[in-house]
């Protein structure tokens, strides 16, 4: 039980960039995806996915009408 709660874990950390991105409802999501799928087991990779997924341009079609 305890093996599986840590690759769980290991794996949400992992793709915590394509959450961010996700939830902040980037364009670049799909970029983002890939740069964390192929290069996240690099920290750098991991890094620069994140920083884009926080800092990415947001889709204003996306956004709630006010």
């Amino acid at each position: 039980m305890g093996t599986f709660l840590l690759i769980m874990v290991a794996l949400a950390v992992y793709i915590l960039p394509f959450i961010v991105a996700a939830k902040r409802e980037c364009k670049a999501i799909a970029g983002i995806g890939v740069v964390n799928l192929f290069l996240g087991w690099t920290f750098v990779g991991w890094v620069v996915a994140l920083a884009w997924a926080a800092c990415g341009e947001i889709d204003p079609e996306a956004l709630p009408s006010a």
